[in-house]
């Protein structure tokens, strides 16, 4: 069996499930940063009526995100990177800084 093979099949619940996801969203704000961007303008300058206000920027962000979630070959790009990171991980016993700062407080 290849090693990429035996890397997917290793791959627990959370790590399919919420890591690899969680890389994927932060590289999508990245890439969409022109939409988060105008819609995090809209809602300041909105306040309360930012949910009514701001429709056209939250939708145009929305499909923005969504298409780079569904994006089959962008969710191989964030594995292969969860995966170089974990074998890292593994190597050294050192985790990889930038995830540690951005786990959720709730996991």
């Amino acid at each position: 069996m290849d090693s990429g093979k035996e890397e997917e099949e290793d791959l627990r619940h959370v790590e399919k499930d919420v890591l690899v996801p969680m890389i994927m969203r932060e590289k999508s704000k990245v890439r969409c940063a022109e939409h988060v961007e105008a819609f995090t303008k809209c809602c300041h300058e909105s306040g309360f009526l930012m949910v009514v206000k701001c429709r056209d920027e939250n939708a145009a962000l929305k499909e923005c995100l969504t298409k780079h979630y569904r994006d089959p070959v962008f969710y191989e790009e964030c594995k292969q990177e969860y995966l170089k990171e974990r074998e890292e991980f593994r190597k050294t016993g050192i985790r990889t800084k930038k995830r540690e700062q951005k786990l959720p407080a709730s996991m």
